[in-house]
């Protein structure tokens, strides 16, 4: 069952009203009639549910709680990735496949040898639709909350958000000895572990800038013998660290 995110509000005495662009996707995409159920979740409190529809009309989808879904699609452990800003459209591909993975918070973040340099009006659109992404991501993928899509950041902010969590990991191509599975072996399994994981552009992170972060206390790994593209290296980091905690 397709999952539609819905607010508390939407919810009254196990009635849901779903509206907007939702409307015209389980009519018209999925064709769902009168009768059949669907997987709902209120995203201000994160719970999830299986309702019945009862009504279908061009303004909203009218449906009845059935019961509440109690386990959860999350992973036991956080993780949010800093990813360095990419070239065309690899940033959407980024956001749609780590959120299915099972990422937290996205960070796009400017490094020296980003080739794009977005002004103030392209980053509110590229916000924007990088956020229609997110959602339709989380919504295939039965996710129990809709990843955010952080404003555009800079180095400096990655340095001042590291104390937050128990390990910020930095994939660096120049590393050769210390590895992403001794770093996560190490880790505390008994507690919600809360990661970074930092991923440069297609030109890399400059020497400085890798020595600024590990100043500020991240964790230099390598990613085994061959060189990753970007959007190949955020896949591959984070599904090892979703096979490391919870599989």
């Amino acid at each position: 069952m397709y999952k539609f995110f819905v607010s508390s509000d939407q919810i009254q005495n196990n009635h849901v009203k779903i509206l907007g662009e939702d409307v015209k996707h389980i009519s018209n995409v999925l064709r769902l009639q009168p009768l059949e159920k669907l997987t709902i979740c209120d995203k201000d409190v994160n719970k999830s549910y299986v309702a019945e529809i009862n009504n279908i009309n061009k303004e909203y989808v009218e449906c009845t709680i059935v019961n509440e879904i109690k386990e959860t699609t999350e992973s036991n452990v956080n993780i949010d990735l800093y990813q360095g800003l990419p070239k065309s459209d690899k940033m959407e591909y980024i956001i749609q496949k780590t959120i299915e993975i099972g990422v937290g918070n996205i960070y796009p973040v400017t490094f020296e040898r980003c080739v794009v340099k977005l002004d103030k009006k392209t980053e509110e659109k590229k916000l924007e639709r990088w956020k229609k992404i997110a959602e339709a991501a989380a919504k295939q993928s039965k996710r129990d909350v809709i990843s955010n899509i952080e404003n555009v950041i800079n180095i400096e902010n990655i340095c001042q958000n590291i104390k937050k969590y128990d390990i910020i990991l930095l994939a660096y191509e120049n590393e050769q000895n210390n590895t992403l599975k001794y770093e996560l072996q190490k880790l505390d399994r008994d507690k919600k572990l809360s990661i970074g994981v930092i991923i440069g552009p297609e030109g890399g992170l400059s020497e400085k800038e890798v020595e600024k972060l590990i100043i500020a206390g991240a964790k230099c790994v390598s990613l085994g013998k061959r060189i990753l593209r970007t959007e190949t290296a955020s896949l591959v980091m984070l599904s090892d660290i979703i096979y490391e905690f919870e599989l």
